[in-house]
């Protein structure tokens, strides 16, 4: 195989047609990418090496140096975590090379480009040892895509020559068949299924022999296909439940298709489907700062390149308003200077939704707006995702004005003993625990001893007001069962209403957890002695009624004086446990804390409004990159209750100094028509006023209502197990957002 017969097929059939034009247009648009791309490229002719790329999967923070005139190790792993390993053979920083000598006219990054290829393939050979390292399955994968890019940038090149290009031919169809050879159906649900075969048809579209070329792009089109229908979900979301993943598959099934239409090789329609789906649920779940939610194994990436290829392929304006104006840099480098411009006349038309329910994955959003300013609420209540998902059921993530205030914990690690699970743990997320005990329990980096089944329920989303709900069976094997359900209320645009429920048949501890962005300071109140108004009569005693009395077997049973009464009185007399016998001081006297984060443009203050529970100010620990961790700020809710226990909470949002007086309390829910109140296990109402507002809310944590009857609150009067009230618009019917 000589170069010119490597190199036969014109440009037009790759990524980038011209590289000269493409690194014109980089130098112009932008320089701080090329000095970049420049500076990691001679550090690698120095062998010097480190990973800090946007869209590096592990990235490291200090470089790895090897004798700039002797060899590399190719199997040199810096401490326990393999990682640098993998991500060193994956050789991304040949595109570096290929990108620097085109943006330089440099030749000396082309004869380094040479060197560690032929260092490479002359000593390190696939062996059942180096299967495990550098020779790894995911590796060949990505190398597939590497190799193939970065050879095309030194096609000119004199320290190109036909020995190395004839090497460097019989090594990328050894990677190949490798792959091939490799398949099992353990690939079709894998995200390293997709990330081998995209590499294969890579490969594929390389090959000079047009007999390889189809053999290797078939086989890759077919096992891609098969893998875009089981893993991406119906709403479009690859089913690890990590965004970063998601993002890295989506990348993969978008320089196949740029191939493919180049190359004119037919694409199932299944495939385009499922592509343009995890775009668009990269719209819903992007944050107004253009990056992902840290969710599962995740990175703070932004997502605006992916979405601009995204863009173009499909030529719809609406995921343009989701990417940049013009096409990133690294982009440039896959589409090409000429299909740039054409991205650049695009419109962008803003998306014809706000909020989201990503119901397959459960995954949620309740958005302000698209402005960089909007807030974003994000509700998980789906599956795990298997190894590169976290224990983060009905956890939530807040940003305000555009800024985080409730975070994921992000990955950190992929070694266990790095304190890989101080961030997939519960207590690393915005969700509850009970008895201190995890409903979701780790075995090792990748695998679970215990999993836990998420219970997703109705969300609505009306003009003023939006809510979601869920809940899972993580704690049904404790004493006496538990089953955790959450209520968010949304009250537009700056009020955020959220009930944790409790159901069980024993006594138990329970605890809450809210971790804050690093980037702002918590100040925890100390709790502040509250009284909610008492109603006279008997019922508050804990009888709904004195015609009520206890048996001395502890069973209510009724004793109408006569039909009037009988009509008021509710209970079948068979409950060896009133619902009526309820300790007053739970809607009585208590102490509420608040908590204020203050951030550099957003501020967020919450009040936790259960009484008897108890908040508390604890360090906490969050890695927006790989192998990158800092200290942050989370509170700790703690509560223990017998039965039906609950946590009320209300955050209140908005520009950082400028929130206004705002008072929250609790308030008993009656009976309209009986004129009794219930318990608290029963139905509990919110009383929020704020400026010129007032609203009422009213949650029930069961059926309330029998025969016939409404709910009341503040004399606002309604039916329906969530209902809320604008005082100021009417005190009747209010909004239902669950019956």
């Amino acid at each position: 195989m000589t170069k010119q017969e490597f190199f036969a097929r014109g440009n037009e059939h790759f990524f980038v047609k011209d590289p000269k034009e493409a690194a014109a247009y980089c130098k112009k648009h932008w320089p701080q990418d090329c000095a970049h791309i420049i500076e990691v490229a001679s550090a690698v002719c120095r062998n010097e090496f480190m990973f800090d790329l946007p869209h590096d999967l592990e990235q490291t923070w200090e470089p790895v140096c090897f004798d700039p005139e002797g060899q590399v190790d190719w199997e040199y792993r810096p401490d326990s975590d393999p990682e640098f390993s993998y991500q060193f053979n994956r050789h991304r920083f040949f595109i570096c090379l290929g990108q620097a000598y085109w943006l330089t006219g440099d030749e000396t990054y082309a004869r380094h480009f040479v060197r560690l290829l032929t260092d490479w393939m002359k000593r390190v050979k696939r062996t059942p040892d180096t299967e495990k390292t550098a020779w790894r399955i995911l590796e060949a994968g990505f190398r597939g895509e590497y190799w193939t890019k970065a050879i095309r940038y030194f096609a000119d090149s004199p320290s190109l020559t036909d020995p190395v290009v004839e090497q460097f031919c019989k090594c990328l169809a050894e990677h190949a068949e490798y792959i091939i050879e490799m398949h099992s159906p353990y690939r079709y649900i894998s995200n390293w299924g997709v990330l081998e075969n995209h590499g294969l048809f890579e490969i594929g579209i390389a090959m000079p022999d047009e007999e390889r070329r189809n053999r290797y792009t078939s086989i890759a089109m077919e096992h891609l296909e098969i893998q875009a229908r089981m893993q991406i979900l119906g709403d479009g979301v690859q089913w690890e439940q990590s965004p970063m993943y998601h993002n890295e598959v989506f990348h993969c099934f978008e320089d196949v298709l740029i191939l493919a239409f180049r190359n004119q090789i037919p694409v199932p329609e299944t495939f385009l489907e499922a592509v343009k789906k995890m775009a668009y649920a990269n719209l819903a779940w992007q944050k107004p700062d253009g990056r992902e939610f840290m969710m599962g194994d995740s990175d703070d990436m932004d997502i605006r390149d992916y979405l601009s290829v995204a863009a173009w392929l499909f030529q719809d304006p609406v995921l343009k308003s989701g990417g940049r104006p013009i096409m990133d840099y690294e982009s440039v480098w896959d589409i090409g200077p000429e299909a740039s411009a054409e991205y650049a006349a695009m419109k962008a038309v803003k998306p014809d939704f706000l909020s989201a329910a990503l119901e397959d994955s459960g995954n949620y959003y309740l958005r302000s707006g698209w402005g960089s300013d909007a807030n974003l609420l994000h509700f998980h209540c789906g599956t795990m995702g298997a190894g590169h998902g976290h224990s983060d059921k009905l956890h939530v993530d807040l940003v305000v004005r555009g800024e985080d205030v409730l975070t994921d914990s992000g990955r950190f690690t992929y070694a266990a003993d790095k304190g890989r699970f101080d961030f997939k743990n519960p207590d690393a997320h915005n969700t509850l625990t009970v008895d201190g005990k995890f409903f979701t329990v780790c075995k090792d980096s990748w695998e679970c001893a215990k999993l836990c089944q998420p219970v997703k329920q109705p969300h609505k989303f009306t003009k003023d007001y939006e809510f979601l709900q869920g809940g899972h069976l993580g704690y049904l094997d404790s004493s006496g069962g538990v089953f955790i359900n959450r209520k968010i209320i949304w009250i537009k645009p700056d009020l955020y209403v959220i009930m944790d429920e409790m159901y069980s048949g024993d006594s138990h501890s329970y605890q809450q957890y809210w971790n804050f962005s690093e980037l702002g300071q918590v100040t925890l109140g100390a709790p502040c002695p509250v009284t909610v108004p008492r109603l006279p009569g008997p019922e508050m005693a804990g009888n709904p009624d004195p015609t009520l009395h206890k048996a001395k077997t502890g069973a209510v049973k009724t004793e109408p004086a006569d039909a009037e009464s009988a009509g008021k009185i509710r209970g079948s007399g068979t409950d060896t446990k009133s619902i009526w016998d309820f300790d007053p001081e739970n809607i009585g006297t208590g102490a509420v804390q608040t908590a204020v984060f203050t951030g550099e443009t957003a501020e967020a203050k919450f009040f936790f409004l259960t009484p008897k529970a108890r908040a508390e100010l604890l360090p906490g620990k969050i890695a927006r990159h790989y192998n990158k961790q800092d200290a942050r700020q989370k509170i700790c809710v703690n509560i223990r209750g017998e039965g039906f226990t609950s946590l009320l909470t209300v955050i209140q949002t908005g520009k950082a100094g400028e929130l206004p007086e705002c008072q929250v309390e609790k308030l008993p829910v009656k009976s309209a028509l009986k004129g009794i109140y219930y318990p608290p296990s029963m139905a509990e109402g919110l009383k929020i006023t704020s400026s010129d507002k007032e609203y009422v809310v009213m949650i029930c944590h069961q059926e309330v209502n029998s025969p016939t009857d409404l709910e009341e609150v503040d004399h606002c009067l309604g039916y329906g197990n969530v209902i809320v009230f604008d005082k100021r618009e009417s005190d009747k019917a209010g909004t239902v957002l669950c019956w």
